[in-house]
């Protein structure tokens, strides 16, 4: 048999296939890696519940590992030296990251897993201090309106509108003992995972400022955690020898799945599958797309884990963060928009060079 030559058109065909087939598998991978690392926040509060560990030896323990997994398979001191102003950096960084993971730690014992998750996009704030600094009056009154919705959003979290027990929405009479009732905490309470998820934005702004490519980011980040794991040793320790007055967060008993899946999935694995969504789909963090894949994984955790519940109060509440994350991300988003459409068209402009030069 004769092979049947492909014709220009057909390669053209090829090369315009909608891109939204050839991410397929990527957004799947990370569907289910966010959804393995919410399962894990979800048995770490379950873990730290029932035992009453002190959250701090429990991050460190979980810390510690991933930070020596990162630096056998990254190996930083391997390759091109890095210079001062890339490692200076990064272990500032680690600092940053240390705090960010005690405070929300803290939120996450306090506060329940829905408000703790939903709390790390509040780092999108971080777009209103770059619309005063950089953008124009028409981009800084929709950064203040994606700021109060936000707000609105975590008020109405604190006040229990995502539980069935103090949800408007709800009309059920729940039994406490078939469900595990949260109780309102007030915005002043919430001030803790906000705290750590602007404390967790201004990490990632910090890390793509210092690194450019993607092997020189995973290197620093592995400095990063080094640098975490050691500024967060001294703390642990403290509260080891020190504990509370009850005498219990001295104690760290052992449960493989809270451990295993905060290292592997809350850690590592995460870190990966977020890079390449950042590279590859353009998803950051801080976005409403990520919004909505985290949403759908807590719903199916909270449904799983029998938690008090309110599916109706709950989207409320992220429809009015996801509103607030857009129009807070709004001058970034133009910017990525413009940069992408400049590459798009460099790249056609480059194709057409190519399939000029090709015989006819």
């Amino acid at each position: 048999m004769v092979p049947q030559m492909m014709s220009p058109n057909q390669v053209s065909e090829d090369r315009g296939a909608p891109p939204h087939f050839r991410h397929t598998p990527l957004q799947i991978i990370h569907v289910v890696a966010n959804f393995m690392r919410i399962w894990s926040i979800y048995s770490m509060y379950r873990y730290l519940s029932q035992t009453g560990a002190s959250v701090i030896l429990f991050l460190f323990a979980c810390l510690a590992p991933a930070s020596i997994l990162f630096l056998v398979v990254q190996k930083p001191w391997k390759g091109r030296p890095l210079s001062n102003t890339q490692v200076v950096p990064s272990m500032i960084n680690g600092a940053i990251t240390a705090l960010y993971l005690i405070f929300w730690g803290k939120g996450l014992k306090s506060c329940g897993p829905v408000r703790a998750i939903l709390a790390e996009y509040s780092g999108a704030v971080l777009g209103v201090l770059s619309a005063v600094l950089y953008g124009t009056r028409s981009h800084l009154w929709k950064k203040i309106a994606g700021l109060i919705a936000m707000l609105a959003s975590f008020y109405l979290l604190s006040e229990g509108w995502a539980t069935a027990t103090y949800s408007p929405f709800s009309w059920e009479d729940r039994d406490e003992s078939e469900a595990q009732t949260d109780q309102i905490l007030g915005l002043k309470i919430m001030l803790v995972p906000i705290f750590a998820g602007i404390l967790s934005a201004l990490r990632r702004v910090i890390a793509r400022r210092v690194s450019l490519k993607s092997q020189l980011k995973r290197r620093l980040h592995t400095l990063t955690i080094a640098s975490a794991t050691c500024f967060m040793f001294p703390i642990a320790m403290w509260d080891m020898i020190i504990g509370s007055p009850s005498g219990s967060s001295g104690k760290l008993p052992f449960s493989t799945w809270a451990f295993l899946s905060t290292i592997l999935f809350g850690n590592i694995v995460i870190f990966y599958v977020d890079s390449i969504a950042e590279e590859r789909l353009h998803m950051v963090f801080s976005s409403p797309r990520h919004l909505m894949v985290a949403s759908a994984c807590i719903i199916v955790m909270e449904i799983m884990y029998k938690m008090d519940f309110s599916l109706v109060g709950f989207t409320v509440c992220c429809l009015i963060l996801g509103f607030g994350i857009y129009e807070a991300t709004a001058l970034e988003r133009n910017r990525k928009d413009t940069t992408r459409s400049s590459d798009l068209s460099n790249g056609e402009l480059g194709e057409q060079i190519k399939m000029s030069s090709l015989p006819t």
